[in-house]
């Protein structure tokens, strides 16, 4: 009788373990179509280039909360040093780095990040799962040339923020808009050395209500060269000045950094004609490389 028992106890454990794995394969299905699988996004993280604790103050009482913050710092990324990178060089940032209508990118909207005055959250529970609709994405895609960055973006920062998708997305567009680009950052066809506060001067002066303390830069690698911007904006979409997260000293203490240039040939991104004349004048005299194909950036000079 005892064995009859353990016999009839094995034959319905199988029938439930056979009954569930529809289940488990339906939800892998739902895993798999949400992106929702682990570190499917963690080469983003690169961009996060923060040497602040991300746990270390905040505002109210909890950490990692949606919308409990202290400010936003809507950050800008410099394309062509993300481009001439190995990551630049992968298929998924094609859109952004290699467009077969020959447009390149100077300043993109990388994301727009909630911040406590030191720290800062991230990937904050929600309701629901941090899924970016396919319309979303597509409707930032002209300030954001990259699909995967729209995902890694939102469930990292935007959970954070309080925001759907939809309007975590229209408010970094409406922020990242309303910075003016100086002129020499539109589209440069050479590559510049820059002082760090000779470009938060351009911005100030091109830029009405920003001050220095409201912006930060960011540099790194070989020659010290452009990654970012941030610009602080309080949870209502106005300039502030920035938290200890954007401390100068931290985010890039070189005296000068290289601004790789851009380059691009699209419709209405063109050169003047006038700097094409100088740039074949320089390639005569043999001061810049020539030929076509695509610029790798083989190093800044002069730093």
């Amino acid at each position: 009788m005892k064995r009859l028992a353990q016999i009839l106890s094995t034959v319905a454990l199988a029938a439930v373990v056979v009954a569930l794995a529809p289940l488990a394969e339906a939800q892998r299905r739902y895993d798999d179509r949400y992106d929702d699988r682990p570190g499917r996004y963690d080469r983003y993280d690169r961009y996060d280039d923060r040497n602040s604790n991300r746990f270390d103050g905040g505002a109210g009482s909890g950490r990692n909360v949606a919308g409990q913050f202290d400010y936003y710092a809507l950050v800008m990324s410099w394309s062509p040093t993300h481009c001439a990178s190995d990551a630049g060089q992968r298929a998924d940032s094609d859109m952004q780095c290699a467009s077969r209508d020959g447009r390149r990118y100077s300043f993109v909207l990388h994301g727009l990040w909630p911040q406590y005055e030191r720290g800062y959250p991230e990937s904050c529970p929600t309701r629901d799962r941090p899924f970016v609709p396919d319309n979303v994405i597509g409707s930032v895609l002209d300030v954001m040339p990259s699909r995967g960055l729209a995902i890694h973006e939102y469930r990292k920062h935007g959970t954070c923020s309080g925001l759907d998708p939809a309007g975590y997305f229209d408010l970094g567009e409406q922020l990242f808009r309303q910075i003016k680009v100086p002129e020499r950052y539109v589209n440069p066809f050479d590559g510049q050395n820059v002082a760090p506060e000779d470009l938060v001067r351009e911005f100030t002066e091109a830029n009405p209500g920003l001050q220095p303390d409201m912006m930060g830069v960011v540099c790194g690698g070989p020659g010290n060269r452009l990654k970012e911007i941030r610009v602080c904006f309080t949870r209502q979409g106005k300039l502030r000045a920035c938290g200890r997260n954007e401390s100068q000293k931290k985010l890039c203490s070189a005296r000068s950094m290289f601004v790789p240039p851009v380059r691009s040939t699209a419709k209405g991104d063109a050169p003047s004609s006038s700097r094409r004349d100088d740039r074949r004048s320089r390639d005569r005299d043999g001061d810049a490389p020539r030929g076509g194909g695509r610029d790798f950036l083989p190093g800044p000079k002069g730093i």
